[in-house]
């Protein structure tokens, strides 16, 4: 099932080997049990710390149908992912039954290239099978920066309930770390 510029795929399929896009030489697909040691060791040469098991519990959602795992590769090396639940689990869209995205990540070598709005196209288009609303939670340091400009660009906006910090509202003045668990919900109507 190979199609350029297409997204294949559907909730509650098998998630085994999808190409979602192809654009020689890069290439959207579902995650491969293989890519788990080949993105542990990708991220380590970077100097980011992205434990197997992370990728472990990702593929198995995968295999499960849980959670779809979308892979990008360049010239065969793969560059990013990104993930995507059929629904929210915390935050404000929980109760909701909205999909939403989650933990979308462009090597450092292969940022500024596309990728990461071509893994946002996939998974806009898959969770439009569901709903059409998506959901996501970007992080609100400086580290999120292209993240945060990219999706207000593609039409996310905030969802009005302000900042969330280890999935839980912040209060009005509340403490909290600017760290990765503090975030702002956005969402998109598809």
């Amino acid at each position: 099932m190979k199609r350029s510029k297409e997204v294949e795929g559907e909730w509650g399929k098998e998630e085994t080997d999808i190409i979602y896009l192809q654009e020689e030489p890069l290439i959207i697909r579902s995650m491969r049990e293989d890519d788990i040691e080949k993105f542990v060791v990708a991220f380590k040469e970077q100097g980011w710390q992205k434990p197997c098991e992370l990728f472990e519990e990702y593929y198995k959602q995968q295999t499960h149908n849980e959670r779809k795992v979308i892979v990008a590769a360049l010239n065969n090396q793969i560059c990013g992912y990104v993930t995507l639940l059929d629904k929210t689990i915390t935050g404000p869209f929980a109760t909701k039954s909205i999909p939403e995205i989650v933990d979308l990540n462009v090597l450092i070598k292969y940022q500024k290239k596309g990728i990461g709005n071509k893994m946002m196209d996939v998974a806009e288009t898959l969770a439009k099978q569901k709903s059409d609303l998506v959901s996501l939670a970007v992080g609100l340091h400086y580290g999120y920066g292209s993240a945060q400009r990219m999706y207000i660009k593609r039409g996310y906006v905030p969802d009005g309930s302000g900042a969330w910090y280890r999935g839980k509202q912040l209060e009005q003045y509340s403490s909290c770390m600017n760290d990765d668990d503090l975030t702002l919900y956005l969402s998109k109507n598809l």
